[in-house]
């Protein structure tokens, strides 16, 4: 793409704010997705569909997360030319635990609207299993969808800022169509009218207990967790399309777009703190359930007792 708008106020600006928005991030996303693991795989000790889907999520959000330290280099400091595969690799990786994040969120969209508006149909289609293999086909598609990234980066020689200015290949109108329908308007819908129905279901049902209301939480939270992050940051990714496209051509508006799209795109990796209140009301579920459980066997233990003492007499 060919300017003649400067961006020097715009790059200046963004060098002091990535950092600003990165580094609580960092922080509050690694403390908050690393007792998530520890809760799900040392203290629940229970594989059901829903912690199988929350623990992938942990783990695509700590692969997001590991690579901040990197983008927050690149911010400040220019990559040598010989850098070009690594940073191709590390912004694969990246793109990797967005839209698996993305897809996660979908899935447990889907798992929760199969359990509540199809019971009796996710008993075929509901399990461990089938949630942890769901899990690998995530990871198998977006570690293939990320591959053309490593085509983005520019052969000119010198140095670079790795996570910024790809090459107008990566701005092809198939590239973008593809990363805007699969990425995000695809999964968002999805999402939206599986949870609509979700709790529409649970409302008509007029189940007012423990489990029904925490998984009303856990829906609202997913919306939030996918909504909040993302739509700024694919809106601002068709504006910059549009201006690559010489749609929009006006410097002002040019300037700001660039703006937009990076405070976006640094803001949309708050999505890895976002979870955490999804992890929450799934934890606070399944302890429910565990008392759910317990509760109906020790009624169940104390009626046979009850019957067995009778029938003595």
């Amino acid at each position: 793409m060919t300017t003649n708008c400067s961006f020097t106020e715009v790059d200046s600006l963004m060098k002091s704010l990535e950092l600003a928005i990165y580094v609580p991030i960092f922080v509050c996303g690694l403390v908050l997705n690393i007792l998530a693991l520890v809760v799900f795989c040392v203290l629940l000790r229970k594989w059901t569909e829903s912690t199988i889907y929350m623990t992938n999520l942990a783990l695509m959000d700590l692969l997001l997360l590991l690579l901040l330290p990197f983008k927050m280099h690149a911010t400040i400091h220019h990559w040598a030319a010989h850098h070009r595969i690594l940073c191709s690799f590390l912004e694969s990786l990246y793109f990797v635990g967005m839209y698996g994040s993305v897809y996660t969120i979908a899935c447990i969209a889907v798992d929760r609207w199969l359990a509540i508006c199809h019971p009796f149909r996710a008993k075929q289609l509901r399990s461990p299993r089938a949630a942890l293999g769901t899990c690998i086909l995530v990871w198998v598609m977006v570690l293939g969808g990320t591959s053309p990234i490593y085509s983005f980066r520019t052969a000119e020689k010198g140095s670079f800022h790795c996570f910024h200015s790809f090459s107008d290949q990566g701005w092809r109108q198939e590239v973008i169509g593809c990363l805007l329908g699969f990425g995000f308007v695809g999964p968002a819908l999805v999402l939206v009218v599986c949870s609509a129905q979700s709790i529409g279901t649970l409302r008509q049902s007029g189940q007012e207990s423990p489990k029904s209301r925490a998984c009303v939480r856990t829906i609202y939270s997913s919306l939030c967790a996918f909504l909040v992050p993302f739509t700024p940051s694919h809106l601002g990714i068709l504006l910059q399309f549009l201006v690559h496209r010489c749609v929009i051509e006006d410097c002002v508006a040019k300037t700001r777009i660039s703006l937009f799209l990076q405070v976006a795109m640094s803001l949309a990796n708050i999505t890895c703190c976002l979870d955490a209140v999804c992890y929450y009301f799934i934890t606070r579920e399944v302890r429910t359930s565990k008392q759910t459980f317990n509760l109906r066997r020790s009624r169940s233990i104390s009626q046979k007792r009850a019957t067995t003492s009778t029938s003595e007499l």
